[in-house]
């Protein structure tokens, strides 16, 4: 069996010069397959003709501890590790491949399981309660879950930068992990050893094909890229019987995670929100992505809409909050939740710790309008308020300067 210890999650970036690594603080990965096949039966005849095999659909769901780093939001966003902030529209095109690399209780090494090209489809941050450690949940979605095994079962990523003599026909050699064939290539096809070959160049990345932009004879274990200029990034992804240099390796330096009494909490110019219970940060992409006719992948990527939910919780003590979204000064008189400001921010900065010295990274969501104000009261409890604002922009920034 294959404990969770022995399960090794590692991202891979598609797009731009960015490299791989290994994903921390992982709480639950939860992927699923629809197989999408329907069953076609025809008037004069009783059973089924047979199946109609639809693309796929998998959604691929991850939980992780807040730690403080900002590297997993550059790589779903495949930006460079010197990139300070992201945002939203920084999703729109951007993929992922994510590898499980899986280890027996007997140290046995079993296979790669790959799920290809997936997007973001929406993140969630959330603080459960004033004890609680903080998450952030992610949900993708792709086309494909390929499980490698036998002579094909590790997943490797060659990344060459072409150098200042490098240009032209070059030779990359992969001896020390030889790509292995695609045991699904039709018999006496032996032509193509790659999962895909990629090639940033001057930031934009193109998929090579075969023969037109590199050649590779069979039986060797040198990969020629034609046409090749200096400063070009060529980023291989192919199968091989020998294991990667690195799989995982253990994060010892970031917070094992961060509580609930690590950040502050900030509702338009400064003023901080104090006793609250329950945050949520929820984003939500409607995905623009297309398929082609004659093609069973997706070839165009998009999101035609963004949706952030903000929900704050509290138990009611004031009226603070609400006097900030009515933009009144505390005991103003009347509070009509009809006047409420509709452009409000929501900023959020995450310390390493409780003394809050060391600033990680944080949200800056701008635009916001309230949508709903719940609360009421239960025999033998203490009366709740829920407030929930809604906008489409949120910023995720290094720079503690760009929350305020």
């Amino acid at each position: 069996m294959i404990h969770a210890s022995n399960f090794k999650p590692r991202v891979f970036p598609y797009n731009g010069d960015v490299s791989d690594a290994e994903i921390d603080r992982a709480q639950s990965i939860d992927p699923d397959i629809t197989l999408n096949r329907e069953e076609v039966k025809e008037i004069g005849r009783d059973g089924v003709v047979g199946y109609l095999k639809r693309t796929p659909t998998v959604p691929y769901n991850l939980t992780q501890y807040e730690y403080g780093n900002f590297e997993f939001w550059r790589k779903l966003t495949n930006q460079a590790d010197s990139v300070l902030s992201v945002d939203l529209n920084d999703f729109k095109t951007s993929m992922v491949d994510i590898c499980g690399y899986l280890t027996d209780d007997d140290d046995v090494f079993l296979g790669t399981v790959q799920y290809p090209k997936l997007r973001t489809a929406g993140f969630s941050w959330t603080i459960g309660d004033p004890d609680a450690v903080i998450e952030r949940s992610f949900s993708l979605i792709g086309e494909d879950a390929i499980i490698w095994q036998g002579a094909n079962k590790y997943f490797i990523l060659n990344e060459k930068t072409m150098g200042s003599a490098e240009t032209g026909s070059i030779a990359i050699d992969l001896s020390a992990r030889p790509p292995v064939l695609d045991p699904d290539l039709p018999a006496g096809d032996d032509s193509d050893y790659f999962i895909r070959i990629l090639r940033v160049r001057a930031g934009v990345t193109s998929e090579l094909a075969l023969t037109t932009n590199y050649t590779y004879v069979t039986g060797t274990s040198t990969l020629t890229i034609l046409g090749s200029l200096v400063g070009d990034v060529i980023k291989t992804y192919y199968t091989s019987g020998t294991a990667p240099a690195t799989i995982f390796t253990d994060n010892d330096v970031d917070p094992a995670g961060i509580m609930a009494d690590c950040v502050t909490i900030e509702l338009t110019a400064g003023d901080r929100l104090y006793r609250l219970q329950d945050v949520t940060i929820d984003v939500a992409f409607d995905r623009a992505d297309y398929k082609e006719i004659g093609n069973t992948e997706v070839v165009q990527r998009g999101i035609t809409d963004k949706t952030v939910t903000v929900s704050l919780g509290r138990f009611l003590e004031d009226f603070s909050i609400e006097e900030a979204l009515r933009g009144v000064s505390a005991d103003y008189g009347k509070i009509n939740p009809r006047e409420f400001a509709d452009n409000l921010s929501i900023s959020v900065k995450i310390y390493t710790d409780n003394t809050k010295t060391i600033f990680a990274y944080g949200f800056l969501v701008d635009g916001l309008s309230p949508t709903s104000l719940r609360g009421g009261a239960s025999v033998d409890e203490y009366s709740r308020r829920e407030n929930t604002l809604e906008g489409n922009t949120l910023l995720i920034s290094t720079t503690i300067a760009d929350l305020n």
